[in-house]
């Protein structure tokens, strides 16, 4: 097994929570190679997390990915182990790591962590990521196989997340809001490639539908492109359409929560600001 151990929370960094869970993993796996994807997803956030680590997937090697966020911690959840495309990921079962998982080619067998021989004892109820996933991670990472974790279950039955979507029709590509990240940027489920279909280039002004208000945005290669305080549409490092604003927070703005549905328009299109 790789000596890889990759870590998703939201747990912050204004306490000792994560560099707990690096302490854990070093002192059973010494050699083990710790990335940090992030600590800052908001509290209980699990789409955030699960955007986060899905879009960060390709560029990690692989190895056992770690993923705690959950609205629940304390609860009765579920905590599992899934292999995927030569990866093992655990977490609460959420859906937070579905995203991922399918990015990884999708589940190819799952177990449910229960083998108390392989947690930080005593267990606290709220801090599994420090007691439970990062001494399995570790003791993986060591030498032992996912199976050992605890019983086989059915992949099926795992928590999925609905699968971000976008589909053209009657000339417009429609979307949601995929997530929002602590800039205030608004990243939908809409990629770049969708908008080149529909003949938009960098340079163009689209139309924004967000329900029945019609936006008309420059679309630029980054959100610099415009004056401080202006909306921007960009395709953003994960090849995803962002509307964003310069110096400016787009979500506070146009009131777009994750999940929001939104429709985009070639230039052709009426639209108004």
């Amino acid at each position: 097994m790789t000596s890889v151990i990759t870590l998703l929370t939201d747990y912050g960094l204004e306490d000792g929570f994560v560099a707990a869970c690096h302490g854990v993993i070093i002192g059973i796996a010494p050699q083990a190679r710790i990335i940090d994807v992030a600590h800052l997803v908001p509290e209980g956030d699990v789409r955030r997390g699960a955007a986060i680590l899905a879009q960060t997937l390709p560029y990690l090697p692989p190895g056992v990915h770690i993923a705690d966020v959950d609205p629940a911690m304390g609860g009765n959840r579920r905590l599992v182990a899934v292999e995927a495309g030569g990866r093992v990921f655990l977490g609460p079962d959420n859906g937070v790591l579905s995203w991922a998982v399918h990015a990884a080619g999708g589940a190819e067998a799952a177990y449910e962590i229960a083998d108390e021989d392989l947690f930080l004892k005593p267990v606290s109820p709220t801090f599994p990521g420090r007691d439970i996933f990062a001494p399995v991670a570790a003791h993986i990472c060591a030498g032992h196989r996912p199976s050992d974790v605890g019983p086989r279950i059915d992949v099926l039955g795992l928590v999925s997340l609905p699968a971000p979507t976008s589909r053209l029709r009657d000339g417009a590509v429609e979307g949601e809001v995929l997530s929002v990240d602590r800039h205030g940027n608004v990243q939908l489920s809409i990629t770049g490639a969708d908008l080149a279909a529909l003949g938009v280039r960098a340079g163009d002004t689209i139309g924004v539908w967000l329900g029945r208000r019609q936006l008309a945005v420059p679309y630029r290669e980054t959100f610099a492109a415009v004056p401080p305080g202006d909306l921007v549409a960009f395709t953003d490092s994960a090849g995803l359409i962002a509307l964003a604003v310069n110096s400016g927070d787009a979500s506070e703005r146009l009131g777009l929560p994750p999940g929001a549905h939104v429709r985009l328009s070639p230039p052709s299109q009426k639209s108004q600001q």
